[in-house]
């Protein structure tokens, strides 16, 4: 990504608010390469859908450019994600899985080359951003608060964020809309941001992010949306969900 930063970019998908580079699909296929080739066993989970065995007992989860469109506009602000899940049963909402309950995160590692800075995290121990312990901020006030908000490619999910960004503009101190869903969770994990909220996410953009947020002490609520692993989410520092909530700055829309 650093080298390609300033080339030329080729895409092979455009949408309104979104696009797809090439090389988009030659990271995808680089990685996925390397994957199946050290872990045989294991499938991959990427925008691409489903590579390897679909019935395996652990599923790497893949973004390869998340932030398309800050790459391809020379802002350098986008990332590598990488999950692995393990399928379990009957976990929660809460619990770090897709919409089908069938997986538990394991493993979060997202890559931000610009800034040459990696978030890491092993379920049940600290998360940690190039080797140090990180952890969420203690900020409880909204009025204290600065909160990222994403706004995916489809029109009914922006006419849904479009609400919640106007009630949250008189609430908290600072908006920040960055375009990366990976790197604002991890922002939120490290306490640079206070909470992340999005409406039509999908799962490989929230994963190893959500997993981060949760060994640095936050908390990663998500809901499933009609559409696969498509979802809802307030990651936040643990102190500021039922605040915006129950204050109805977000509302019905999440």
């Amino acid at each position: 990504m650093r080298t390609h930063r300033h080339a030329a970019k080729a895409v092979t998908l455009q949408h309104q608010h979104d696009i797809k580079l090439v090389l988009d699909v030659r990271c995808q296929k680089t990685i996925e390469r390397i994957l199946l080739r050290t872990f045989p066993g294991f499938s991959v989970l990427g925008e691409e859908g489903v590579l390897g065995d679909q019935q395996a007992e652990h599923r790497w989860v893949v973004d390869p450019i998340d932030g398309t469109v800050n790459f391809a506009y020379g802002v350098p602000h986008s990332c590598v994600s990488v999950a692995l899940q393990s399928r379990t049963i009957g976990l929660n909402s809460k619990g770090g899985n897709d919409s089908s309950g069938e997986y538990e995160t394991l493993i979060g590692v997202v890559y931000d080359p610009f800034c040459d800075e990696l978030w890491t995290a092993i379920r049940g121990q600290p998360a940690r951003l190039n080797g140090t312990i990180i952890h969420v901020s203690e900020r409880s006030k909204l009025r204290e608060s600065i909160v990222s908000v994403g706004f995916a490619k489809y029109r009914h999910t922006l006419e849904q964020m479009l609400p919640v960004f106007h009630r949250l503009i008189h609430k908290v101190r600072k908006i920040r809309i960055m375009g990366a869903a990976a790197l604002s969770m991890v922002y939120v994990a490290s306490g640079r941001f206070d909470a992340y909220l999005e409406s039509g996410i999908r799962l490989w953009d929230i994963a190893a992010g959500g997993l981060i947020l949760e060994c640095a002490g936050g908390e990663f609520w998500r809901r499933a949306m009609p559409g696969k692993h498509t979802y809802q989410i307030i990651a936040n520092n643990g102190l500021l969900r039922r605040k915006l909530l129950a204050r109805r700055s977000v509302g019905a829309e999440l």
